[in-house]
């Protein structure tokens, strides 16, 4: 295994540089640059614009800016941006790349649960009205245009039922005069979430010790317990923080719903799938044959195997949820890396973008590896060496 990831490592290593090269002069090649666009005005004379290409670095080679730009990024700095001179890249990344990962991760895994459940569910359970009218439903949201989806979820939930925000981050009326900065609370937010989450599976883990009838209710307590847990962490030790992070939180359903809506009918079809093809296995029918109880057999023995190509594809989804994540945020006008993304490569800001396809690229080839060790605990069969 360790043989494996070392080679795994070094082909991401190669395979990363040969990505940021390809980007990067691409994004070169466009016309013009950022001094343009920055001296819009004709009374600027020719040779202030040569100073600020000097002073930016645009005089040089591409070449010669490529490397240093890869040598930089390997010790930690990836530039500066032009458009918001002199910030940092690496501000910018550390604070909407949070913003996009949960986003995306939280609509991912609830699509995929509720999807992979649902789906062994309608395979076990072939035929009938509920099968039909889930499936027709699945096929809907996989094929549905998101731009349009995304535009009538706004108009259901914000314009007509008013109850939730159509988009952006925050209400500035609520942040106004306080002396807080809506990230530290948003980081805040998320560790105090993955606190909930990790006690919930201590209480899921420990609930595997028990009887059968008293597993279920054990992990439906542990789920209401880290709920509240997490609720009065916010109510009463926040010194009055609970106001702002609801604000960050009621502006994050709307997308977060539509998104899990669209991965959840992909999900559901390829479990169903994948699914219906397991149990026409040999081993499927063993298992029937010795009398095993139907629960047992659809979830150990036939889901489990049709897990595979689910797992696949949701490893896959959480690697590119960045780069996938560009028109949700635009719609939304969610700040995160998707939409930095786009307004960078709109005023040709060539550090950001890079910065900004490189995290894509890093998430992406990570994915690939998660998805590759994952085989080996999900399918006895696979072992690399």
């Amino acid at each position: 295994m360790w043989s494996f990831l070392g080679k795994r490592l070094l082909q991401m290593l190669v395979t990363l540089f040969l990505f940021q090269a390809a980007t990067y002069f691409l994004l070169d090649a466009q016309p013009g640059d950022i001094a343009d666009l920055l001296a819009m005005s004709p009374d600027i004379p020719p040779a202030e614009r040569d100073r600020m290409r000097a002073e930016l670095g645009l005089d040089r080679p591409p070449v010669e800016r490529f490397f240093k730009y890869v040598w930089n990024f390997y010790q930690g700095d990836m530039g500066v941006s032009f458009q918001l001179y002199p910030r940092e890249v690496t501000d910018i990344v550390k604070e909407r790349l949070p913003r996009t990962l949960v986003l995306f991760f939280t609509a991912s895994i609830v699509s995929f649960w509720t999807g992979f459940v649902t789906g062994k569910i309608l395979a076990w359970k072939r035929g009938g009205f509920i099968e039909y009218a889930s499936t027709l439903v699945g096929v809907i949201l996989y094929t549905v245009f998101t731009p349009w989806f995304a535009l009538m979820m706004i108009w259901l939930f914000a314009v007509y039922l008013d109850w939730l925000p159509a988009g952006k981050f925050l209400n500035p009326m609520v942040w106004i005069g306080q002396p807080l900065h809506a990230n530290d609370v948003f980081i805040r937010m998320i560790w105090t979430a993955l606190g909930g989450i990790v006690l919930f599976l201590i209480g899921y883990i420990f609930s595997n010790t028990l009887h059968r009838k008293a597993r279920s209710a054990f992990r439906y307590g542990s789920f209401i317990v880290a709920t509240l847990v997490v609720l009065g962490y916010w109510e009463f030790f926040t010194g009055g923080l609970a106001p702002f992070a609801w604000d960050i939180l009621s502006h994050l359903i709307l997308p977060v719903l539509t998104v899990t809506l669209i991965g959840y009918g992909g999900t559901m079809l390829l479990t169903r799938t994948s699914m219906l093809e397991t149990l026409r296995e040999d081993y499927i029918l063993t298992a029937r044959a010795k009398g095993l109880p139907e629960k047992v057999v659809r979830d150990k023995h036939a889901a489990r195997n049709a897990l595979l190509p689910v797992w696949t594809s949701l490893v896959f989804s959480l690697g590119s949820a960045v780069s996938g994540g560009i028109i949700t945020e635009t719609i939304f006008s969610w700040p995160g890396i998707g939409l930095t993304l786009l307004q960078a490569a709109q005023v040709a800001d060539i550090p950001v973008a890079m910065g900004t396809l490189t995290i894509i690229g890093i998430l992406t080839l990570l994915s690939h590896l998660v998805a590759d060790i994952g085989y080996a605990f999900l399918d006895p069969r696979i072992r690399y060496t």
